[in-house]
């Protein structure tokens, strides 16, 4: 595994002479508690209050992917989407029915403000002890949710009002890596489909009628948070876990 690590970040490296910096502090391994922790801060500090907390594996035993990123129309990236406190109270985005409605988690009132604007990555980490059952992998918080998932150990919430469509589901695939030593990646549809909608990656993310498997790189993945990076660089496990991909299996590389 280190081996196989240490390869991928020399040819990265090689070919992001000016970036191969920024490159390697990605492999700054954050605490667990911390890995997929973002801070929104699209207005907060503008208006005088401290950026907005948000832990995805807090959320995550909770809901699928899907319920906030497709039915709450919240985006994949961080402060783009137009929340704001009036639309919270007018039961929008975090304050949808069945969430932080003051009902089924607190809500928006004055004594509850510093729960989320407190400005800190970290907050709620002593929380993160509750998942210390679930099955473990090396990277990112450490858990690995996919397996959680399917041996029921979590069981989120799939939809709040609109339930997905029975769809069916695409065999994995693989696609040839751009270096020699380097084995394909593999592309499994079932995991995602689990917590994530169809038109949470087509076509914005991966346009499948353009065939843009032909533009994949790591590169672009990493330096422009495209495609796979979109989630797997700060939420979902992490580049740095290669093998989770890039793994021998049977078929051609499309």
């Amino acid at each position: 595994m280190k081996v196989f690590i240490s390869l991928s970040v020399v040819l990265l490296a090689s070919f992001l002479p000016n970036t191969s910096s920024a490159y390697l502090s990605l492999l700054k391994k954050l605490p667990p508690e911390e890995h997929g922790n973002i801070l929104i801060n699209r207005t907060s500090e503008k208006n005088g209050v401290k950026p907005a907390t948000f832990s995805h594996w807090l959320h995550r035993t909770k809901y699928t992917c899907r319920v906030c990123h497709f039915e709450l129309e919240f985006n994949m990236q961080a402060n783009t989407t137009q929340i704001t406190e009036a639309a919270n109270k007018a039961g929008k985005f975090c304050g949808t029915a069945g969430c932080h409605d003051g009902k089924a988690a607190f809500g928006h009132e004055k004594p509850h403000c510093e729960k989320c604007h407190n400005g800190n990555r970290a907050y709620g980490k002593e929380k993160f002890s509750r998942l210390s059952k679930l099955p473990k992998t090396e990277f990112g918080n450490d858990i690995d949710w996919v397996a959680a998932f399917q041996r029921r150990m979590i069981t989120p919430v799939t939809y709040m009002t609109t339930k997905a469509p029975e769809v069916a589901v695409v065999d994995a695939f693989k696609v040839a890596a751009e270096w020699n030593s380097i084995p394909p990646a593999v592309f499994p549809h079932k995991p995602h489909t689990d917590w994530l909608d169809c038109n949470n990656c087509h076509p914005d993310i991966f346009d499948i009628k353009k065939h843009e498997h032909k533009t994949y790189s790591m590169v672009r993945m990493i330096t422009k948070r495209e495609y796979c990076c979109v989630c797997h660089l700060d939420v979902a496990f992490p580049m740095q876990d290669c093998k989770r991909c890039h793994k021998e299996n049977r078929g051609p590389a499309q």
